[in-house]
């Protein structure tokens, strides 16, 4: 197999492509039920998003890895990992903090204090995911990477069920981060400060980033059909598993149960295979991929980009529609219907940035961290 997989950037490409048309929705409270993350417990399309971003960073650690482990010290690799872990979690706290300053009312700018800003995130999750799953996979073999990953997801269902329940109020994660972060460095989008990218939910988020790495690493080590299908049961098996651990241990992605990451490590095993066999084994025209490379090809920073343009305009004031975010929608898009014009103002923003990352393709201009 090639060390470039076009079935990963596809897969990057349509993960950070729909990741962002469901952060711009035009209205929150007018959007398509499938766009919406589940309320509590269940699961829908939107709510696969965050852990495929996760088993896209595993598949490709898979290729980088094992190039460290034969040409590389174990200092030198563990500094890699450290500075990368560091980089992006600054990266996402700066995200959030952005634009560093707040309009007061009389017109003039001061600057937003650190002490209410957000600590946890999506790019800092990403970046402890990344951090602990490299490390480990960097430090000890896959097959006793997978037992300690099960061991994670076991030991996390009796420390929440143990220690509180599974509500938004009780559970267990929420008081760790209300000790260790304080109430005004949490997110309050859930009505009380709970951090849904929370410190203990990260760990679990491990199991997805081992079932990329483990996806893309048996594919390298052995690329016959037997392979193949056997990787296949497994992403099934997963799903299975999931749907029976969910009686106990509800499918939940803003507690990031066990069970969800059973049932999203599965689809995400199954998209992979299925994107492989389409892209790097069918002698088909694979002239459609293109439409996702761009993206995948720089999924950070058209992520971040995306970020950072809406905080602009949710930032720069609108007299009429309090701000630019709700202009541009009241007047570009409403007149579509309250869905439809909704749908087509996140359509139209990752219409945007998708050109950005296809002139960033174009010009070869590919941002590693």
């Amino acid at each position: 197999m090639k060390n470039r997989l076009l079935s990963l950037d596809v897969f990057r490409g349509m993960t950070v492509f729909f990741m962002i048309i469901v952060n711009s929705t035009g209205n929150w409270s007018k959007t398509y039920a499938p766009l919406l993350h589940a309320k509590w417990h269940g699961f829908t399309p939107t709510d696969f998003v965050f852990p495929a971003f996760l088993i896209a960073v595993g598949a490709a650690m898979a290729i980088v890895l094992p190039k460290w482990k034969a040409t590389l010290k174990p200092v030198e690799a563990y500094r890699k990992i450290l500075l990368r872990t560091i980089i992006i979690f600054v990266l996402g706290f700066l995200m959030y903090w952005f634009p560093f300053c707040s309009w007061q009312t009389d017109g003039s700018l001061q600057l937003r204090p650190i002490a209410d800003t957000r600590i946890m995130g999506v790019l800092q999750r990403i970046a402890l995911a990344y951090g602990l799953s490299a490390f480990l996979l960097y430090s000890f073999s896959l097959s006793s990477v997978i037992k300690m990953t099960m061991a994670i997801l076991v030991g996390y269902w009796f420390i929440l069920i143990g220690f509180g329940d599974l509500t938004l109020e009780g559970n267990v994660g929420r008081l760790i981060d209300l000790a260790i972060f304080g109430e005004a460095h949490l997110y309050k989008g859930e009505g009380i400060a709970f951090d849904p990218e929370g410190l203990l939910s990260t760990l679990p988020c491990i199991g997805n980033v081992v079932a990329g790495y483990m996806t893309v690493f048996y594919l390298r080590s052995d690329d016959s059909y037997a392979r193949k299908f056997k990787i296949l049961l497994v992403g099934a098996a997963l799903i299975g598993l999931a749907g029976l651990w969910h009686y106990g241990f509800p499918i939940n992605k803003k507690l990031w149960t066990s069970s969800y990451v059973l049932l999203t490590s599965g689809i995400g095993i199954s998209m992979l295979m299925a994107l492989h066999y389409l892209l790097d084994l069918s002698k088909e025209s694979k002239y459609w991929a293109s439409i996702f490379t761009p993206m995948g090809k720089n999924p950070l920073i058209i992520y971040i980009v995306s970020q950072l343009g809406l905080s602009l305009l949710y930032w720069w004031p609108s007299t009429e529609h309090g701000n630019s975010y709700n202009a541009v929608y009241q007047q570009g898009f409403k007149w579509a219907g309250e869905y439809l014009g909704s749908f087509l103002f996140a359509f139209s923003w990752t219409m945007v940035c998708w050109s950005i990352a296809l002139l960033m393709d174009k010009k070869k201009w590919y941002v590693r961290v």
